[in-house]
């Protein structure tokens, strides 16, 4: 028998749009820009380090990474968030995730335990929102419950502003700054009293920060361990997520981590030596290289500035262009989120994903992605404009 709880989950997202654009595309070579994969070069010295450390393929990994590796990654938190130096421990706060997904799905699994006064546990989401959260919620048996990240909210959920009755009943809540799709920061003060709010409650606060190393300006977004820091240092309630995927683009690696609470990264250790993917130690080698490295970082960073510089050339103020905080994707206020991916893929061959296929209705009925397409800005420059010029000819010019 099959887990009646897998018939809550909707098809993913790129499983709807696969339906909705079965039929022929544009006279024009078809173009992806519906998917968040980086298509930048890594560093050429990824593939110089798995080579050299070939002979790791025939090795076990240990679940808990290499010392090299935890350490590279406890040195660049501590840099990039200004963390007190060797205030986090490599072998109590750090484990590696075999990418982020996992982790942030079994996440759910490790908090959301029994029923919480007769009701099931809560976890709270952004909506709109990365599907894994949902799936993650509902397969632990927890109720999930939306939380507006719309314009009126600067694009973040308010979770102080949920009922008392709701907070006391959560166990987990999701934050993702830089928000995927919306491209919004939350600012440290947010962080520091969304940490606050989960330790009144007791729930865990999951925050995925894989978009932290793409944003505007001078100003890198704050970390959530930042603010644990300025809170006196605790990581209790707190647990990050980290990946090589879009900071160094890296994603067929496979390659991130998870930090915070010790407790939870201990508790993490024990679910994932049941039911996690280890690291093969030539990734790990190579990971670690890319966790010392900022340079291919920066120049990674420039690439897509300029692809938004682009993007603000040939939209100009229409469809409710704005250069996002951080993050690679463009919202785009089209009216009918459906109605314009498909007249994209029929005119233009350009394939977007429809905002509502990444929230879920509120109370009021409205799906708050309803309006929107995001566009993934992934490929190198000129193909970025040759897309976007098909895009506007398609829903500004036309």
């Amino acid at each position: 028998m099959l887990n009646p709880r897998l018939d809550l989950l909707t098809d993913y997202p790129f499983q709807r749009l696969s339906a909705l654009l079965h039929g022929p595309a544009g006279d024009d070579a078809p173009l992806v820009m519906s998917i968040g994969e980086p298509q930048h070069r890594p560093p050429a010295f990824v593939a110089e380090i798995l080579a050299r450390e070939a002979a790791g393929w025939g090795k076990y990994p240990p679940m808990t990474g290499t010392p090299e590796f935890r350490a590279a990654v406890a040195r660049w938190l501590t840099y990039r968030f200004a963390l007190p130096i060797g205030e986090l421990d490599m072998d109590k706060h750090i484990i590696p995730l075999a990418g982020t997904r996992e982790g942030l799905f079994q996440i759910a699994q490790l908090v959301c335990g029994g029923a919480m006064g007769g009701k099931p546990p809560v976890v709270l989401l952004p909506n709109p929102f990365y599907q894994v959260y949902a799936g993650a919620a509902l397969l632990a048996g927890a109720e999930p419950v939306f939380v507006p990240a719309t314009k009126d909210t600067g694009f973040l959920p308010d979770f102080a502003g949920l009922p008392k009755d709701i907070l006391d009943r959560a166990a987990l809540a999701y934050l993702c700054t830089p928000a995927n799709p919306q491209g919004a920061v939350a600012s440290l003060a947010l962080l520091k009293d969304t940490i606050e709010l989960a330790r009144r409650h007791d729930f865990v606060l999951a925050v995925d920060e894989c978009y932290s190393e793409i944003y505007e300006g001078d100003l890198a977004p704050a970390g959530a361990l930042q603010a644990c820091a300025e809170l006196g240092g605790d990581y209790a309630n707190v647990v990050v997520f980290h990946s090589l995927s879009k900071r160094s683009s890296a994603p067929g690696l496979r390659s991130g981590f998870a930090a915070g609470d010790a407790r939870l990264i201990a508790a993490f250790g024990r679910l994932r030596a049941y039911g996690g993917a280890a690291i093969p130690l030539p990734i790990l080698a190579a990971s670690a290289a890319l966790w010392r490295d900022e340079d291919h970082v920066e120049v990674n960073r420039g690439l897509y500035r300029n692809k938004f510089t682009i993007a603000h050339e040939i939209l100009g103020d229409s469809l409710g262009f704005y250069r996002p905080q951080g993050g690679f994707f463009l919202w785009l206020d089209v009216g009918d989120g459906e109605k314009a991916a498909l007249a994209l893929w029929q005119k233009a061959g350009i394939r977007v994903l429809p905002g509502a296929y990444l929230a879920r209705p509120g109370a009021d009925g409205v799906n708050p992605g309803q309006r929107y397409i995001r566009v993934a800005l992934v490929h190198d420059l000129d193909t970025t404009r040759q897309g976007l010029t098909r895009l506007a000819e398609v829903l500004v010019t036309a």
